[in-house]
């Protein structure tokens, strides 16, 4: 992004301003990009979407195409559509303008690369001129090859949520057939692959772990069990992924107390990781919050390090918990280190070292990024997700 920037800022293609009212001059095309956080009910607060529109319809002087970016519910841009007239309105004056969904399907920590590679562009539009914007907007797009796909503006708002939940409901039940896979003896990763090789299914999203977090899937999935509500109908797969969810989070605490017991005062436990995905500093919806506050309440304290994420988890939990310098630092007098991000610094450690720093030679694996037999070899206690567990210390696990 910094390198995108300087290039684009030095050959006079972009600039900045903090006045609204000088940025839509002259240009064909506004976007609201604001965010949506979710109100208390678990619906989406379009109360900085709205206010934009408003501030729009106050310095509207031509015709543009109002497009929104902002993850919406569907209706949203006739809302937006409704605050820019009122504004007009209010200024006795008529100017043509047209509104447009064109929401946005960007990964945190890959966001540049799909914003430039796209996998599809929906835009939805309510007239001929809008599309006409919209297509010279994404002209460069369209010569590499990029879909792009116009549609209604409901439809547009809707594919937006619809491809976050599904991806969610993937997530979920892989996580659910994971645990099956404990109690039946079956391998959740030879699962995946056998299923994953259908291209009906395909091998993204499912990955079993400890749930989804960000900013994204938990909104968004809430926001539209919310909208459904609202409509008079109930979104019951989606309500179960959530149910999924919120109990997946909590997995590895209760793999922790089946092996030390309810009772972990005076137990210390390594953290590796504490974003919520790797290439991101994003705590939000967290699985490692989750098991922070349950491990604290069961008595046990927490030393974690994240390569990325030691600032936000500073500012979200205080001195709840201890900071490590780095990964190895996290584990000294550990009982057990608990894995919940996937960070590639953490694939290939030094195991040998490890053992030396630790009290216990056990593993709670979040993310199943570490060989079960290789685990064995090196005589570590090994507990993953949807995995045979690996125990070698009975004496001192609760059931010997």
């Amino acid at each position: 992004m910094d390198a995108l920037l300087e290039r684009n800022i030095d050959k006079g293609r972009i600039h900045f301003t903090t006045s609204l009212k000088k940025g839509i001059q002259d240009c064909d095309a506004v976007f609201i990009a604001v965010g949506t956080p979710p109100d208390e009910d678990g619906s989406a607060d379009l109360k900085y979407v709205l206010g934009v529109a408003r501030e729009i319809g106050q310095h509207l002087e031509e015709y543009k195409v109002i497009i929104t970016k902002s993850t919406v519910p569907v209706g949203t841009s006739y809302k937006v559509k409704s605050a820019v007239e009122e504004e007009l309105e209010k200024r006795d004056i008529r100017i043509p303008f047209d509104v447009a969904s064109n929401p946005e399907f960007l990964k945190e920590g890959s966001a540049v690369d799909d914003f430039l590679k796209p996998d599809r562009i929906v835009v939805g539009v309510e007239s001929k001129r809008a599309e006409k914007v919209m297509r010279r907007l994404y002209k460069p797009f369209l010569m590499n090859g990029h879909p792009l796909l116009f549609m209604d503006i409901f439809s547009s708002e809707m594919t937006k949520y619809a491809a976050n939940s599904m991806l969610a409901t993937k997530i979920s039940f892989m996580n659910d057939i994971a645990n099956l896979c404990e109690k039946v003896g079956a391998n959740v990763d030879l699962v995946r692959k056998g299923i994953g090789s259908d291209g009906r299914i395909g091998n993204k999203f499912i990955y079993p772990g400890t749930g989804y977090g960000g900013s994204c899937f938990p909104k968004d999935v809430q926001a539209l069990v919310r909208t459904a509500d609202e409509y008079g109908h109930s979104l019951e797969v989606l309500k179960a992924v959530e149910a999924v969810n919120y109990r997946q989070k909590t997995i590895l605490v209760e793999k922790i107390k089946m092996h030390f017991g309810d009772n972990l005062k005076d137990k210390h436990f390594g953290m590796w990781g504490l974003s919520f995905k790797p290439k991101t500093d994003d705590m939000r919806e967290a699985p490692a919050l989750v098991i922070i506050n349950a491990l604290r309440e069961l008595g046990a304290t927490v030393c974690a390090y994240d390569p990325v994420a030691m600032e936000e988890a500073n500012r979200l939990l205080g001195d709840r918990i201890q900071y490590a310098k780095d990964q190895y630092d996290a584990v000294i007098d550990a009982d057990a280190l608990i894995v919940v991000t996937e960070w590639s610094e953490f694939r290939m450690p030094n195991f040998r070292v490890m053992e030396k720093l630790m009290n216990n030679k056990t593993i709670f694996d979040g993310r199943n990024i570490y060989d079960m037999e290789e685990m064995r070899d090196l005589g570590f206690d090994y507990y993953s997700i949807g995995r045979e567990v690996v125990r070698q210390h009975e004496e001192e696990s609760v059931e010997s």
